[in-house]
Protein backbone atom coordinates (compact mmCIF):
# COMPACT_ATOMS: atom_id res chain seq x y z
CA UNK A 1 0.00 0.00 0.00
CA UNK A 2 1.76 3.06 -1.11
CA UNK A 3 1.37 6.51 1.62
CA UNK A 4 -0.93 9.33 1.23
CA UNK A 5 0.52 13.05 1.60
CA UNK A 6 0.29 14.76 5.20
CA UNK A 7 -3.25 16.23 5.40
CA UNK A 8 -5.02 15.12 1.91
CA UNK A 9 -8.16 16.82 2.16
CA UNK A 10 -5.74 20.05 2.47
CA UNK A 11 -3.14 18.79 -0.05
CA UNK A 12 -5.77 17.78 -2.65
CA UNK A 13 -7.64 21.47 -2.44
CA UNK A 14 -4.16 22.62 -3.11
CA UNK A 15 -3.44 21.15 -6.05
CA UNK A 16 -6.78 21.26 -7.56
CA UNK A 17 -6.68 25.29 -6.85
CA UNK A 18 -2.91 25.14 -8.48
CA UNK A 19 -2.28 22.88 -10.74
CA UNK A 20 -4.24 21.60 -14.23
CA UNK A 21 -3.65 17.95 -12.92
CA UNK A 22 -7.04 15.80 -13.56
CA UNK A 23 -9.32 14.88 -10.71
CA UNK A 24 -8.09 11.15 -10.98
CA UNK A 25 -4.61 12.42 -11.08
CA UNK A 26 -5.13 13.98 -7.30
CA UNK A 27 -7.40 11.42 -6.50
CA UNK A 28 -4.99 8.77 -6.66
CA UNK A 29 -2.37 10.74 -5.28
CA UNK A 30 -4.29 12.05 -1.93
CA UNK A 31 -6.18 8.42 -1.56
CA UNK A 32 -9.67 10.19 -1.77
CA UNK A 33 -12.16 9.19 -4.26
CA UNK A 34 -12.23 11.19 -7.78
CA UNK A 35 -15.80 12.31 -6.87
CA UNK A 36 -14.51 14.00 -4.00
CA UNK A 37 -11.53 16.02 -5.96
CA UNK A 38 -14.42 16.90 -8.62
CA UNK A 39 -16.87 18.15 -5.06
CA UNK A 40 -13.52 20.40 -4.29
CA UNK A 41 -13.53 21.69 -7.54
CA UNK A 42 -17.01 22.64 -7.45
CA UNK A 43 -16.68 23.90 -3.61
CA UNK A 44 -18.95 21.54 -2.64
CA UNK A 45 -16.36 19.34 -0.14
CA UNK A 46 -13.89 21.00 1.53
CA UNK A 47 -15.22 23.88 2.59
CA UNK A 48 -12.80 26.45 4.83
CA UNK A 49 -9.92 23.95 4.60
CA UNK A 50 -6.77 25.86 3.99
CA UNK A 51 -4.63 24.52 0.70
CA UNK A 52 -1.73 22.94 2.12
CA UNK A 53 1.43 23.56 -0.40
CA UNK A 54 2.68 19.61 -0.88
CA UNK A 55 6.04 21.51 -2.59
CA UNK A 56 7.19 23.61 0.37
CA UNK A 57 6.26 20.13 2.82
CA UNK A 58 8.37 18.45 0.35
CA UNK A 59 6.01 15.76 -0.60
CA UNK A 60 6.29 16.68 -4.54
CA UNK A 61 8.49 18.61 -6.63
CA UNK A 62 7.28 21.44 -9.42
CA UNK A 63 8.93 19.10 -12.28
CA UNK A 64 6.59 16.08 -10.86
CA UNK A 65 4.11 17.86 -11.53
CA UNK A 66 4.61 19.65 -14.26
CA UNK A 67 5.11 16.16 -15.89
CA UNK A 68 2.27 14.61 -14.55
CA UNK A 69 0.24 17.68 -15.98
CA UNK A 70 1.30 17.11 -19.78
CA UNK A 71 0.64 13.33 -19.55
CA UNK A 72 -2.81 12.81 -17.93
CA UNK A 73 -2.48 8.97 -17.46
CA UNK A 74 0.77 9.62 -15.16
CA UNK A 75 0.34 9.30 -11.55
CA UNK A 76 2.05 11.91 -9.24
CA UNK A 77 4.65 10.13 -7.24
CA UNK A 78 5.37 10.92 -3.57
CA UNK A 79 8.62 12.05 -2.59
CA UNK A 80 9.85 10.17 0.35
CA UNK A 81 12.40 11.44 2.91
CA UNK A 82 14.01 8.71 4.47
CA UNK A 83 15.00 9.55 7.56
CA UNK A 84 17.37 7.41 9.85
CA UNK A 85 17.21 8.23 13.39
CA UNK A 86 19.85 7.16 15.29
CA UNK A 87 19.77 6.61 19.17
CA UNK A 88 22.91 8.96 21.39
CA UNK A 89 24.92 6.62 23.10
CA UNK A 90 24.90 8.83 25.73
CA UNK A 91 21.89 8.26 28.30
CA UNK A 92 20.12 11.24 29.01
CA UNK A 93 18.61 12.04 32.90
CA UNK A 94 15.46 11.04 33.22
CA UNK A 95 12.95 12.47 35.97
CA UNK A 96 12.91 10.65 39.21
CA UNK A 97 9.70 11.07 41.18
CA UNK A 98 9.53 12.03 44.74
CA UNK A 99 8.88 9.30 45.81
CA UNK A 100 12.00 7.46 44.76
CA UNK A 101 14.26 10.02 45.36
CA UNK A 102 13.60 9.75 49.21
CA UNK A 103 14.75 6.27 48.18
CA UNK A 104 18.53 7.35 47.16
CA UNK A 105 20.26 7.31 50.17
CA UNK A 106 18.79 4.01 50.85
CA UNK A 107 20.46 2.65 47.24
CA UNK A 108 23.51 3.99 48.28
CA UNK A 109 23.72 2.23 51.77
CA UNK A 110 22.83 -1.31 49.94
CA UNK A 111 25.79 -0.26 47.43
CA UNK A 112 28.14 0.15 50.01
CA UNK A 113 26.73 -3.00 51.81
CA UNK A 114 26.53 -5.26 48.67
CA UNK A 115 29.44 -3.73 46.68
CA UNK A 116 32.32 -1.89 49.00
CA UNK A 117 34.77 -2.26 45.93
CA UNK A 118 32.43 0.86 44.13
CA UNK A 119 34.26 4.06 44.15
CA UNK A 120 31.48 7.10 46.05
CA UNK A 121 31.68 8.69 42.60
CA UNK A 122 30.54 5.59 40.86
CA UNK A 123 27.59 4.97 43.76
CA UNK A 124 27.02 8.58 42.93
CA UNK A 125 26.75 8.38 39.89
CA UNK A 126 24.60 5.23 39.49
CA UNK A 127 22.06 6.75 41.94
CA UNK A 128 21.78 10.07 40.86
CA UNK A 129 23.45 11.98 44.43
CA UNK A 130 26.48 13.50 45.49
CA UNK A 131 30.00 12.32 46.00
CA UNK A 132 29.83 14.20 49.16
CA UNK A 133 26.28 12.49 50.20
CA UNK A 134 27.87 9.24 49.43
CA UNK A 135 30.97 9.91 51.45
CA UNK A 136 28.91 10.98 54.65
CA UNK A 137 26.70 7.39 54.39
CA UNK A 138 29.78 5.19 54.07
CA UNK A 139 31.41 7.22 57.23
CA UNK A 140 27.84 6.93 58.87
CA UNK A 141 27.82 11.02 58.92
CA UNK A 142 24.90 11.26 56.55
CA UNK A 143 22.23 13.36 58.40
CA UNK A 144 19.61 11.03 58.36
CA UNK A 145 22.08 8.24 58.37
CA UNK A 146 20.03 6.62 61.74
CA UNK A 147 16.77 6.32 59.27
CA UNK A 148 18.26 5.03 56.09
CA UNK A 149 17.59 1.41 55.22
CA UNK A 150 19.69 -0.38 52.44
CA UNK A 151 17.19 -0.88 49.23
CA UNK A 152 18.31 -2.59 46.11
CA UNK A 153 18.34 0.43 43.62
CA UNK A 154 17.77 -2.49 40.64
CA UNK A 155 14.70 -3.40 42.07
CA UNK A 156 13.51 -0.10 42.64
CA UNK A 157 14.36 0.92 38.68
CA UNK A 158 17.22 3.55 39.88
CA UNK A 159 19.42 2.10 37.02
CA UNK A 160 19.76 -1.71 35.49
CA UNK A 161 21.68 -4.58 36.37
CA UNK A 162 23.69 -3.66 33.17
CA UNK A 163 24.70 -0.71 34.06
CA UNK A 164 25.51 -2.42 37.75
CA UNK A 165 27.57 -4.79 36.18
CA UNK A 166 29.26 -2.39 34.35
CA UNK A 167 30.16 -0.28 37.04
CA UNK A 168 31.76 -3.68 39.28
CA UNK A 169 33.81 -4.85 36.38
CA UNK A 170 35.10 -1.01 36.00
CA UNK A 171 35.71 -1.01 39.88
CA UNK A 172 37.03 -4.61 39.43
CA UNK A 173 39.51 -3.45 36.84
CA UNK A 174 40.56 -0.32 38.90
CA UNK A 175 41.54 -2.90 41.99
CA UNK A 176 43.74 -5.06 39.46
CA UNK A 177 45.39 -2.08 38.01
CA UNK A 178 46.27 -0.33 41.54
CA UNK A 179 47.42 -3.78 42.45
CA UNK A 180 49.84 -4.20 39.84
CA UNK A 181 50.92 -0.53 40.37
CA UNK A 182 51.30 -1.23 44.09
CA UNK A 183 53.84 -4.54 43.31
CA UNK A 184 55.82 -2.86 40.89
CA UNK A 185 57.12 0.09 43.13
CA UNK A 186 57.81 -2.82 45.75
CA UNK A 187 59.84 -5.07 43.31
Amino acid sequence: MSKAPLMPMATAVWLVENTSLTFNQIAEFCKLHEVEVQGIADGEVAKGIVGYNPIISGQLTREEINLSSEDNKRPLNLKTNEIEIESPEKKTKKYVPLSKRQDKPDSALWLIKQHPILKDSQIAKLVGITKNSTTAIRNKSYWNFNNLNPKDPVAMGLFTQKELIEATEKAERRLKREKKEKEKKLS
